[in-house]
């Protein structure tokens, strides 16, 4: 984590500081509506979604071929971080930077990250075919595919303050009992709205919730009062 955030760091320290003004300079692009229904904006979300799942079963089939499947999946994880930055990910998708700066930031990336050589010769494909904007998609699919071909079950942890190794292994081994997965990866987030304690969050795209927060348990009482409508201080 504390690569990361210098990372980050030096990443902000190395973009343009005019980037966001000509970006939001440029002339917005008008279009015609022609249809009503969202269809248009749909058939978009829809091309987005199949070229970044396109590109992450290429890179995991690199990475099976390379036979490195979690090493992979760990410079994946840090270019999530990475990317989360919208700064970083506003300077990628802004037009009037070349594509030699991009790649010189890449560069960056790479060498503070530590990646893999085929993760960096991915991204610089990526800047090549002008696809670096949907890396946040790529990184959900590919995680989506790593899943299935080791039979991993994702588990997003999310708690106020960073929970110790040993509980974490306890909770992925309780989540491996409840799914049957062969092997649990933890994601943990840190959410001071929950006050204290934790949740769990695992399925598929999380469709199941174990809430274990003070949060839920003051909202749980709240309602036993019969007391919903106020506002509970977090």
């Amino acid at each position: 984590m504390a690569s990361l955030q210098k990372t980050l760091f030096s990443l902000q320290s190395k973009l343009p500081p005019s980037s966001f003004q000509i970006a939001r300079s440029l002339p917005m692009r008008k279009t015609i509506p022609i249809r009503t229904n969202g269809g248009s904006s749909a058939a978009g979300a829809r091309m987005s979604a199949s070229a970044a799942s396109s590109y992450a079963m290429a890179l995991a089939d690199v990475a099976k071929r390379n036979d490195s499947m979690e090493s992979t999946v760990t410079d994946i994880e840090k270019l999530e971080q990475v990317f989360s930055d919208p700064q970083v990910l506003n300077f990628f998708a802004n037009p009037t930077i070349t594509v030699e700066k991009k790649r010189q930031v890449i560069d960056d990336i790479v060498k503070s990250s530590s990646l893999q050589s085929h993760t960096s010769n991915f991204l610089n494909v990526l800047v090549d075919a002008n696809r670096i904007n949907i890396v946040t998609e790529i990184v959900k699919e590919f995680e989506l595919v790593y899943n299935k071909l080791t039979d991993t079950q994702l588990a997003e942890v999310r708690s106020v303050v960073k929970l110790e190794p040993p509980q974490l292994a306890q909770i992925a081994k309780q989540v491996q009992k409840l799914t049957g997965a062969k092997n649990v990866r933890v994601k943990t987030v840190i959410d001071a709205s929950l006050v204290a304690g934790f949740t769990i969050r695992y399925g598929d795209s999380g469709s199941k919730l174990i809430d274990m927060s003070v949060k839920k348990q003051l909202e749980d009482i709240a309602q036993q009062l019969e007391l919903g409508e106020i506002q509970l201080a977090t």
